[in-house]
């Protein structure tokens, strides 16, 4: 079974309700789209078939009044040479066609119903195929619009990663050299109550400078979530 099983089910469908409620929007409009088209074909061969039946009508009309004509032209002849009950018998048959040509006649109004109607119908999925297609090149632009935005999204955040660890590399180094220098001044000799107390305060500056970066990560993680 299709997304649709009736004609009538594709004409009064609301195609945004249905795309509300897909999971995958892409797939399902696409799959409606050949549905519609689908079932377009069939009504244009339903219409190209009463097309076909009422020339066919047509003809046999053409061919009864033809009959009728010849039937006539009898008549007169077997009446101009006095035979009245040739040219009766010719009548005869030629009302049996008249009859017959008045039935047909008869049939010709619901071909002419059953045209009108794929017709209004033929519009209605075209229309319905039109709107389909609109919704199907929307999606496809949002979701590219959407793809670009992302792969932007993740090129500067990655950047902005790489940036913070630089930096958070630079000030490992600079604990490092501080470090490094304090155990130098160290060798040989004893440091001065002045000398400790400076250094204690170059390692507290270094200190609060990587408090302070880590922080600032912490808090860039914390948007990245969100």
């Amino acid at each position: 079974m299709g997304i649709f099983t009736r004609l009538t089910d594709i004409v009064n469908s609301n195609i945004n309700h249905i795309l509300d409620k897909a999971e995958d929007p892409t797939k399902m409009i696409r799959m409606m789209v050949q549905e519609m088209e689908d079932t377009l074909v069939e009504v244009r061969s339903s219409a190209a078939r009463v097309i076909a039946d009422r020339k066919e009508m047509d003809r046999n009309q053409i061919r009864l009044q033809d009959a009728q004509d010849e039937w006539y032209n009898k008549a007169e002849l077997a009446l101009s040479k006095d035979r009245e009950d040739l040219a009766s018998a010719a009548l005869t048959e030629r009302a049996k066609l008249a009859e017959l040509a008045t039935n047909l006649e008869e049939d010709r109004e619901p071909l002419e119903e059953a045209l009108k109607k794929y017709e209004g119908d033929i519009i209605s999925l075209e229309a319905k195929i039109k709107e389909a297609k609109q919704k199907q090149r929307s999606l496809a632009e949002r979701q590219q619009s959407a793809t670009s935005q992302l792969k932007v999204r993740q090129k500067l955040y990655d950047n902005r990663i790489g940036d913070v660890m630089v930096r958070f590399t630079q000030m490992e180094k600079r604990v490092d050299d501080t470090e490094s220098r304090v155990e130098a001044a160290d060798l040989g000799r004893e440091k001065t109550l002045n000398e400790e107390i400076t250094d204690l305060e170059s390692q507290q500056v270094v200190a609060d400078d990587l408090a302070e970066l880590k922080a600032k990560m912490a808090k860039g993680k914390k948007s990245d979530k969100k």
